[in-house]
């Protein structure tokens, strides 16, 4: 018995692992959907000037898949978003300190302009 109790936790943790990875952001698909509260950062850039960037905080953490591995990002509760759609970067300061959904495509952050684990490049954001 205490055998079988055993075998079921190891599936039921494994069928947690599945599902929490299928829950990922993926950094290789686009349209992807997330919600969370805007904010604008008091940031710095490598040479330390000052950035304001736009960053969406999350009420629970989300991971990310990317293409490379190493890359990939096992939890983060807040993406740094920006959009290179002229008519979406517009709207984006409307929204902030409102609860908005995004949608776009994640990438793990790579350079100093990035100011959170997660960016993405929106091609919408709606109110909530």
């Amino acid at each position: 018995m205490v055998r079988l109790l055993s075998i079921i936790a190891v599936l039921l943790g494994l069928a947690g692992a599945v599902m929490a990875q299928d829950a990922c952001l993926s950094d290789s698909k686009d349209d992807q959907a997330i919600e969370g509260r805007l904010a604008i950062l008091d940031a710095q850039d490598a040479a330390g000037r000052p950035q304001k960037p736009y960053v969406l905080l999350l009420s629970q953490p989300v991971c990310l898949t990317a293409e490379e591995p190493d890359d990939s990002v096992d939890s983060s509760k807040s993406i740094h978003i920006f959009s290179s759609d002229d008519a979406v970067h517009q709207q984006i300061a409307g929204f902030v300190g409102k609860a908005v959904q995004v949608r776009g495509r994640p990438f793990p952050a790579h350079t100093a302009h990035h100011h959170a684990p997660v960016v993405m490049d929106i091609t919408a954001i709606t109110a909530r």
